[in-house]
């Protein structure tokens, strides 16, 4: 069974929000929708839903147009970010709800709570008032309850983006191992990158309502399809390379790509990340410390780079030689402090089909 998306369009009036979307979801399979706000991610996934009437384009379920297809007979779960539970019901009559819309016996429907009570980690949960939970808690009742009826395909609209960042992080693990021990169909939407990469077995990004690179999460990441996703995936600074045996040499210095060994020889377009370039006294690079900031386990860095380094193509994030690093917490330069930087693979993206 799975989903497909034929030339989907979604108007407001003039507005288009969504533009010509092609995309399948296989049986099993995790998918997400990741872009910035107002990207489409969310009409789409409403369109799929069938909460929003497309303009033209079909949604179908094992190639069968939903169109006459009410949104109740759909067979699909939902799951917005702020869960929705029923606050005059415990967990138990929350995570049976779907069940007793579609009449289980009362045996049937205690087996099922209890089974995913235990999958989601709180086994024992069932006569909790929803209000005693945590956000995090309260977040994973919603999860379950949408699973209980065993949908077809599973809908997750920012499901974890009103967590805080510890718990958001450790809940998408925990997350991601559910939908696959249950082999859930989902379709997932976030603008978080974290999220998506440890969610998906394919991530497609989108902006401005259409769809702009989709593949495995390492794909994506190290392949972005164009300069507009690779910024939006972090590349801070983008610049002219030159790839032989696997090896990319840029103004900035070389780097051994990761499986380099696939990357056809020739001049590219190389995304840097900030952490694409690392304080290092072996490094071949110098410059001038302008702006630090602490984040929770480096220190990141913007580089003013000396002259000789703003030709040659390097576009930074503000057009003028500036560059950002990391460091590590310990004896991070200050600025004003001059620098050795080293390039780094695992900062490094080479933007796919573009060639300088």
């Amino acid at each position: 069974m799975s989903l497909g998306l034929r030339g989907l369009s979604v108007h407001y009036g003039s507005t288009v929000a969504v533009s010509e979307v092609d995309l399948t979801v296989a049986d099993g399979e995790v998918v997400a929708l990741l872009g910035p706000s107002g990207c489409g991610k969310s009409t789409l996934l409403r369109a799929v839903a069938g909460l929003e009437q497309p303009a033209s384009g079909v949604v179908c379920w094992d190639d069968r147009d939903l169109a006459d297809v009410p949104v109740h007979r759909r067979g699909f779960g939902l799951v917005f970010q702020d869960g929705q539970l029923f606050p005059h019901r415990d967990v138990a009559g929350n995570v049976a709800f779907g069940l007793r819309m579609a009449r289980i016996d009362r045996e049937a429907r205690a087996d099922r709570v209890t089974e995913l009570l235990g999958l989601i980690g709180l086994a024992g949960y069932e006569a909790r008032a929803v209000a005693s939970l945590s956000g995090g808690e309260q977040q994973r009742v919603a999860l379950a309850r949408a699973l209980a009826p065993q949908p077809r395909l599973l809908l997750l609209d920012e499901p974890l983006s009103a967590l805080d960042r510890v718990l958001r992080e450790q809940l998408a693990i925990d997350l991601a191992a559910l939908l696959r021990t249950t082999s859930t169909t989902t379709l997932v939407v976030t603008h978080d990158h974290d999220e998506a990469f440890t969610l998906a077995d394919r991530v497609a990004v989108m902006d401005e309502g259409r769809l702009l690179q989709i593949g495995p999460p390492d794909e994506v990441w190290r392949s972005p399809a164009s300069p507009a996703v690779a910024a939006f995936l972090g590349c801070t600074t983008l610049l002219p390379a030159e790839i032989s045996a696997g090896v990319a040499r840029c103004t900035l210095g070389a780097v051994r790509l990761p499986g380099g060994g696939d990357q056809p020889a020739g001049d590219v377009l190389l995304g840097l990340r900030s952490t694409a370039l690392a304080v290092d006294a072996a490094g071949e690079l110098t410059g001038t410390v302008v702006q630090r900031v602490h984040r929770h386990d480096h220190v990141r860095l913007l580089v003013e780079l000396p002259a000789a380094y703003r030709g040659g193509g390097l576009v930074g994030a503000d057009g003028d030689g500036r560059v950002e690093a990391v460091a590590q917490v310990a004896d991070a330069p200050s600025p004003g402090d001059r620098v050795r930087l080293a390039l780094r693979a695992e900062g490094v993206a080479v933007v796919a089909g573009v060639s300088v």
